[in-house]
């Protein structure tokens, strides 16, 4: 998928339908020439839903269309027929979206099953008519419900990459040359900052014909969580993985700098963030000697589980997916 048409984020206007007025009406016919009210109720207005659709990975089709505008329902009639319901709109979005309320920012509605839907603004209740408010003591009421006002309002539609584990690090760490090596992805690779500026993705297989999602997400600087580089848009995607493999490259003049950049841009965006499982990998490690290694092994903490690895020559790569799965299914080795 090209940059420019992959799209996590659009602001839309939403506008579900009114509901139908109810209706007055009195039954007229040769031999009831006094018949009692008959007035039917107003349809309801259309919704707007959302659905989950496992095969789209962008938000791209609603940047063409902004404006969601559902049908009105119907006004009711003679014979206590009801108005017809106004027609809904589905939006198609991929799995990991989160529907949003701009002034407020509160998430209202959550896709993560393909099939799976939700009504995100709902349409205006139809009216009553005269029918209902029939009792022995007003047998002939002459009035109706009108139907309830749609609801207008901007809203925000937001992707959230689903991936079992996210590849954290400074940008040019090596995160795409990794995924290109454990996976089948075919991520862009140079040799500067900022190659990836959109999130891939790549299935890796493990074992006896079990796999797992990485997601190679754009670089992290210091500043990320105030929006700096790539910051907000990488950030969102890294709510959703369970696992967090941190690369850091052997040559980086500070490890532990490095490391804590990291570690203090996801406090500061999320302090939840801090409590998914983790891995610091440290990418390029032959280039090291033990010696070297056991250096930089003294720059971390020593509850934080550290894994040397080269992507070039494969060093460490088959322990590392070992890791990686041991950490997605320990809860249910315990369990």
């Amino acid at each position: 998928m090209q940059a420019d048409n992959f799209i996590d984020y659009i602001r839309v206007f939403c506008k579900s339908g009114h509901g139908g007025a109810g209706c007055v009406h009195f039954l007229r016919e040769k031999f009831r020439p006094n018949g009692g009210p008959d007035g039917g109720n107003g349809g309801r207005g259309g919704h707007i839903i959302l659905r989950g659709n496992k095969n789209m990975w962008t938000l791209l089709h609603l940047r063409y269309h902004k404006n969601l505008l559902a049908e009105d329902g119907g006004r009711g009639s003679k014979n206590n027929s009801s108005g017809k319901f106004g027609q809904d709109i589905y939006i198609e979005v991929p799995l990991g979206t989160v529907g949003k309320d701009e002034e407020t920012g509160e998430v209202e509605v959550e896709i993560l099953e393909h099939g799976q839907e939700v009504i995100w603004v709902p349409g205006g209740r139809g009216g009553q008519g005269n029918g209902n408010f029939a009792t022995p003591t007003n047998q002939a009421p002459d009035y109706a419900q009108p139907g309830e006002e749609g609801i207008e309002a901007w809203k925000i539609v937001e992707l959230k990459i689903l991936a079992d584990v996210g590849l954290v690090g400074f940008p040019n760490a090596g995160k795409s040359t990794l995924l290109s090596v454990i996976s089948a992805a075919k991520p862009k690779i140079a040799d500067y900052a900022f190659t990836t500026i959109q999130p891939n993705l790549g299935i890796v297989d493990y074992r006896d014909g079990k796999s797992f999602c990485v997601a190679d997400l754009p670089g992290i600087v210091e500043g990320a969580s105030d929006g700096k580089g790539l910051g907000l848009r990488f950030l969102r995607h890294i709510e959703r993985n369970p696992v967090l493999l941190m690369l850091i490259p052997a040559d980086s003049p500070d490890h532990k700098k490095e490391y804590s950049i990291l570690m203090n841009e996801l406090k500061n965006y999320n302090p939840e963030l801090l409590d998914k499982k983790m891995l610091v990998t440290i990418s390029k490690c032959d280039m090291l000697d033990d010696e070297l290694k056991a250096e930089i092994l003294k720059e971390f903490p020593k509850n934080v589980p550290v894994h040397f690895m080269s992507s070039m020559s494969n060093v460490g790569i088959f322990e590392l997916k070992d890791k990686l799965w041991t950490l997605l299914n320990e809860d249910l080795v315990e369990a």
